[in-house]
């Protein structure tokens, strides 16, 4: 099935996501210098730590996470005047809930950070998995170039969604979304 069309059967979840993407600030616009670094730490579950301590107001950490930008493998807060950067352990944004949904024949994988971004798995926002100390590590493109860590209970569950394929010599699992196939790992 065509992308055009494809967009069209899905286009709840697609305006979903962005009306997600719409609600935050311009910092595609920003371009402030380096203000410095300020000891912020995004941990690998997606928690942010200040100075040693978890930040655990979560609506000020859905602040932070609006005006995250990533320039190279380094992360940034982002104003209209200021520019700190932040370390981030693995990705800066953590997947807590995916759903799916079918609709004449095809399939749509929507995912949830702990955040409230929604981003629906397709070309521009692509799955993949990673090997970190030999464990997987499934990262998603949410929105501006910002990876999300997809928790390990929603790993679990879009490889019970996977399909299995060969390439030949090896059996993978695979997870289609908007009509592209993400490798999910080896099936076993």
């Amino acid at each position: 099935m065509a992308s055009s069309q494809l967009d069209k059967l899905f286009s709840d979840l697609l305006s979903a996501q962005q009306q997600s993407t719409n609600s935050l600030p311009p910092v595609h616009l920003w371009h402030p210098p380096l203000s410095g670094d300020i000891d912020i730490v995004i941990d690998r579950e997606g928690r942010w730590i200040h100075e040693g301590g978890e930040i655990k107001r979560g609506e000020l950490v859905k602040l932070f996470a609006s005006i995250l930008v990533r320039e190279g493998d380094e992360y940034f807060l982002l104003t209209p005047v200021e520019k700190w950067r932040i370390k981030v352990d693995v990705a800066p944004l953590f997947v807590v809930a995916a759903s799916r949904e079918h609709r004449e024949g095809q399939q749509a994988i929507t995912l949830t950070t702990s955040t409230g971004d929604i981003v629906v798995v397709d070309k521009t926002h692509p799955l993949s998995v990673d090997k970190h100390s030999g464990q997987p590590l499934p990262l998603v493109i949410v929105r501006n170039n910002l990876p999300a860590l997809i928790s390990r209970n929603v790993y679990y569950q879009l490889i019970d969604w996977a399909l299995e394929a060969s390439d030949g010599n090896t059996d993978k699992l695979c997870i289609i979304s908007m009509g592209e196939r993400f490798l999910l790992g080896s099936a076993v």
